[in-house]
This record gives C-alpha cells, structure tokens and sequence, in this order.
C-alpha cells in the first residue's frame, strides 16, 4: 500500500498555472503525472486542461503535450502510439490522454469507444467536473440530476451518464474510478495502470469552485463529501474483476455514509433541488451500492 513517504518529489507542471484557484483537476494531473513519471507523452482535446497548459507557444507541463481537436482524443492517442510502435519504444513511453467529461462523454465517446475496441495500449483519464466549464458551464452527459447550468436554469432532468460502464463493456483490462480528494488512491491505481498491457480507463470526479458554486478552499472538502455520502464510489475493475478502493468500503454500510444532503446543499449548483428530488438521489445512491453489491458478492 502508498503511503506519503512514496510519492516522488519531483513536480511535472511548473508553478503559476492558468487554472482556476482550487481547481480539482489540477491536482488530479499533478498526481497523475506523478505516477505516470517523465516518460509519458500527452494528448489533450480543448478543455479546461488547454487553458492550465498555457497560450500558444508555451506550456506548464515538463512533458511534451499534443493539443487536439475536441472530437479526437482516443484517436490522436491511437496515432502516437503507432508513432512510438513504428519506432520501437511503445514500451518505454506511456501514451496519456487527458479530457474532460464533455470531451469524453459526448464529443469524445467515438473515438475513445474505437481505441478501446482495438486495444490501444494508453491510459484515458476523464476529469469529470460534470458540465462543460471551460465554455460557460453548459449541462454535458456527466452532468447529475437537477444541476443548474446555463443550457438547464431549472435543473437538469436526467442523471449523470455511467461512462465507466461503458467502458468496462469493451472488455478492456482496467476501468477504475478517483477523486484528487484521496490522492494517495489515485497515485496507486495510474501506477498500476502504468504497467497493464491494453486501453484503461479512469473516471475521476473533479470538483470546480465557480462551476459547482463552492469556496475554493473546499475542493478536497466537497470531494471527500462525494465519497462519504456515497455518491461517488472509488472502485477498480482488473480483468472483469471489481474491487472497492479503501475509502468507500465501509459505505457499502449504509449506516456509515453521511447524508446525501451534506453534499448537495454545499454547492450552489443543486441550490434549487426539491425535497422529492433529493429523495430521488437517496433511491439512487442506494441502487447503485446495491449494484456493487451484487458483484462483489457474485464474485466470491
């Protein structure tokens, strides 16, 4: 198991970035980037990423980064691996692609369904901040039920697509789930990631201050709270095989999760949610431990 004392000092992004103050996605590159160490190459659609890395003729990352088309995540990945193939070192240099939840969901599912389906051999890490925030906060696939965004003023009506299971459903090797809120987690999985043969997915929630309406000082904070709730689970699927991170485990009690509320009234974007349709989130939370549940116990 990681503890504090394993993870490397060395920094891959440079101080002085463009994201916003207590972005969660900036900490979730950084402890990517981290495990992934200095041979990775990157492939990034517009997204909030292309705004940390800088303008034009600059970037805040040590490790070369591929600007792509929103549409093309999954494919550009596939074409630098070809390139790192061609030239004998696709076993030296991780392939990373990096996007967002609109970039991955929605505009970049095709592309990523196609490399999943060949088996491209990269690591496709979705940044979930569940809208699209780099554009003004538009409802995407990810966005959960009754979220106020500029293109749902009275609330979103639909929940939040399960893109992990999408992904698990390509047969690739591994699919896990983070949260920056439990870096240690995180730092651990994109390491065993970084040494399984096939496309792996990872789906991390990524909290944002001035698209979910919070104080920056309490990103870790809401995250933790998205766990603790039970609302995001940390998981990992190896080989068809599910196993619960650490820090959800004990919310498969569901005697031990926190109420639902504790998270959603801590952002200003479910502001407007009525009592029934935090009753739809209790109903909800609950099918989805008891999913788990159901594997696990059918695994045994």
């Amino acid at each position: 198991m990681v503890n504090v004392m394993d993870l490397p000092e060395e920094e891959f992004i440079y101080p002085g970035t463009r994201a916003c103050a207590g972005c969660g996605m900036a900490l979730i590159y950084r402890i990517a980037l981290k495990a992934l160490g200095a041979k990775t190459l990157i492939t990034v659609p517009a997204s909030c990423l292309t705004v940390l890395h800088g303008m034009q003729g600059f970037c805040s990352t040590k490790i070369s980064v591929y600007h792509t088309p929103f549409a093309t995540t999954g494919a550009s990945a596939s074409g630098i691996l070809a390139s790192l193939e061609d030239k004998g070192l696709e076993d030296e240099i991780t392939v990373l692609a990096f996007a967002g939840d609109g970039g991955t969901t929605d505009i970049g599912i095709q592309a990523l369904s196609g490399a999943a389906e060949r088996e491209t051999n990269f690591i496709y890490a979705c940044y979930d901040n569940e809208a699209y925030m780099n554009t003004g906060v538009q409802r995407s696939g990810s966005t959960p039920l009754g979220v106020k965004t500029t293109t749902t003023p009275e609330g979103k009506l639909v929940h939040k697509k399960n893109m992990p299971k999408i992904l698990e459903a390509h047969g690739i090797p591994y699919v896990a789930t983070g949260i920056a809120s439990y870096p240690l987690d995180l730092y651990e999985k994109f390491k065993k990631a970084r040494d399984i043969h096939g496309s792996k997915y990872f789906h991390i929630l990524s909290p944002c201050p001035p698209g979910w309406g919070y104080e920056p000082k309490d990103t870790i904070l809401i995250g933790r709270l998205a766990v603790q709730t039970g609302f995001w689970i940390l998981y990992e699927v190896e080989n068809g095989i599910l196993k619960l991170s650490r820090a959800s485990s004990r919310y498969l009690d569901p005697s031990k999760r926190k109420p639902i509320e504790d998270y959603l009234m801590a952002q200003k974007r479910f502001s407007q949610m009525t009592q029934q349709e935090i009753e739809v989130y209790k109903t909800y939370i609950n099918d989805m431990w008891a999913d788990i549940n159901r594997r696990i116990q059918n695994q045994d």
